[in-house]
């Protein structure tokens, strides 16, 4: 076959470190969640959505042949960080956590997981990040020790 061809849609999740609500505001959030989606595109991964809550981030993108996951999520951490610390004193603190999670989604999937991003502010009333993640991890079989998941 003389062309690469690929389509691996992942569903990427990263928090603030130690879980500090930095994004409360509505519009800062969205711009956040704009910026990431800017971010994701400028590394050739189609973006179908940025969303998440004052605490975490859920993208839903086509990984790019050309980056990996984990050079994609650095450059993203690293921009939106130092983009946002730009916009005011009260983010002069601003970190996101170290780690991050990524997994990966069928086409099947996709609408129901599009939506689930979506709907993060009414689904977080109900239940912790720390048990969505977990949850996740577990679902996809991930081992983990949560000592070192929640920096």
């Amino acid at each position: 076959m003389a062309q690469s061809l690929a389509r691996l849609w992942t569903h990427l999740i990263f928090s603030t470190k130690e879980h500090y609500p930095y994004l409360t505001d509505a519009v800062m959030r969205d711009d956040m969640h704009r910026y990431l989606a800017t971010v994701l595109r400028s590394h050739d991964c189609e973006t179908i959505n940025v969303g998440g809550c004052a605490d975490h981030i859920h993208a839903l993108f086509a990984l790019s042949r050309n980056h990996s996951i984990a050079e994609t999520v650095k450059e993203a951490k690293r921009t939106s960080s130092a983009w946002v610390k730009t916009i005011g004193r009260q983010y002069s603190k601003f970190q996101w956590q170290a780690g991050y999670g990524a997994f990966s989604v069928s086409q099947s999937h996709m609408s129901r997981v599009q939506q689930y991003i979506e709907r993060q502010e009414e689904h977080h009333r109900r239940r912790t990040f720390q048990d969505e993640f977990r949850e996740l991890l577990k679902k996809y079989q991930i081992q983990f020790d949560e000592r070192y998941v929640w920096d």
